[in-house]
């Protein structure tokens, strides 16, 4: 039985990246949870951080204490059945800021440790305990940002900026040659919705120039851009987005990635539309795949109501034709371990995964032994038991001081943009 379930606020130092929502702050928010048994064994979890992760979390704590781990589906129908109504999309809000998905992200983290005890308790790696894995690494695409000088941190804390200042075409093949040469991804993801539609084209012109056809290359703007952009753009990059990529969330709503898909399968451009902001949920893959506005689902274990959700995710998927990969948000190496498993226990994740892993820095790190490693832009389930790592929990409650001590709760890139770019920026839809 589950006797003690602590929860940890961190602040992990964050590059200036940037996005259609913003600017990162120097610091990401992320909340670190333990579960202890009767038995002595313990698991853990990480999930999004702020004020509102902590309030589900606090909240849940109360079903968690003196249950079985191995009563999920218990649990699920005692918390899930007070979820809150309402539109579950990242349109407006960054992830893990949207208060009608919080139930369902704290669950997933509950989950991810209960399968971590588990699977400590048998002697097998959680991907094991579902139904086997299908693969014994998660491969992850390189994904690149348009960024501001600055590695993260501030004042004493600030760290090295290793890729330095991106906003241009140039830049960020510079960075993807970078990241590619560390790493070895073998398959490329650009944050778009930044720059002039026209420098993103470039942008994806370069790199298919640099990188050539055995990378596939998506582009996700986060709906910045209008029907009529996104046409626009698919149409201009139909070649570079062909074999394997994808056009990601160009524009807002269910509707208007069926009008992008509808024209420009008129115009004789098959580019498959990805999403993770207009389907964020089972209610909304039916809808999204009956409209074809959307050929591939960005999955993630985090919002999605854990590891198992995105397996049966992969079946429905299977089931309706539509490709699956997964959407990633800054994260420390639990979480990677997470994703992974994930992705290894899911069949039908036939794209390389996102990850911000690259962008957080080592001494933030809370796995013993270090970050994790990637082999030729794969993460191997490692041969322990349960998720794989050790925590080092002192290492979690330096990161969880830094959090009481800074002056925000919540992910805010818009206030990000006014504090240092433009002091009346705003989010707009369509931008361009």
């Amino acid at each position: 039985m589950i006797k003690d379930f602590r929860i940890h606020p961190v602040a992990v130092a964050d590059p200036p990246l940037r996005s259609s929502y913003g600017r990162h702050a120097p610091y990401a928010l992320r909340t670190v949870i333990r579960l202890d048994t009767t038995d002595g064994i313990s698991g853990a979890a990480e999930a999004h951080g702020g004020e509102g992760s902590l309030a589900a979390f606090h909240a849940l704590r109360e079903h968690v204490l003196g249950m079985d781990p191995f009563a999920l589906h218990r649990l699920w129908m005692r918390w899930g059945a007070g979820e809150s109504a309402g539109d579950r999309s990242q349109t407006w809000l960054v992830p893990g800021e949207n208060p009608n998905d919080a139930r369902r992200r704290a669950f997933a983290a509950v989950e991810a440790a209960c399968l971590d005890i588990i699977g400590k308790a048998v002697g097998r790696p959680v991907c094991d305990l579902l139904g086997g894995r299908a693969r014994d690494a998660a491969p992850f695409s390189a994904y690149l940002f348009y960024k501001h000088g600055g590695g993260g941190g501030e004042g004493a804390d600030a760290r090295e900026d290793e890729y330095g200042e991106c906003l241009t075409p140039e830049a960020i093949v510079r960075q993807c040659r970078q990241m590619i040469a560390r790493y070895g991804f073998r398959e490329i993801k650009l944050k778009g919705g930044v720059l002039e539609p026209e420098l993103e084209i470039e942008t994806i012109r370069l790199l298919r120039a640099e990188f050539g056809p055995g990378f596939p290359l998506r582009i996700d703007p986060n709906c910045a851009w209008s029907v009529e952009t996104s046409v626009r753009v698919g149409l201009a990059l139909r070649e570079e987005l062909s074999g394997g990529g994808y056009l990601e969330d160009p524009t807002a709503g269910l509707d208007g990635m069926a009008e992008v898909r509808r024209r420009l399968l008129a115009a004789g451009a098959g580019i498959p539309l990805a999403s993770n902001v207009a389907v964020t949920g089972f209610e909304d893959v039916v809808p999204a795949w009956r409209d074809s506005a959307v050929q591939i689902v960005l999955s993630d274990p985090h919002y999605w109501g854990g590891i198992r959700a995105v397996q049966r995710l992969g079946d429905l998927c299977q089931a309706l034709g539509l490709g699956l990969s997964m959407h990633s948000n800054n994260h420390l190496g639990l979480s990677l371990l997470i994703m992974a498993h994930s992705c290894c226990a899911t069949p039908a994740m036939e794209f390389a995964c996102d990850t911000h892993y690259p962008w957080q820095h080592e001494e933030d790190e809370i796995l013993v032994g270090g970050r994790l490693r990637f082999e030729n832009g794969a993460v191997r389930i490692p041969d322990r038991p349960g998720l794989g790592a050790e925590v080092d929990w002192d290492q979690v409650a330096r990161l969880e001081e830094k959090y009481w001590k800074l002056p925000y709760r919540r992910r805010d890139d818009a206030e990000e943009m006014r504090k240092h770019v433009d002091p009346a920026w705003k989010r707009i839809l369509p931008r361009w």
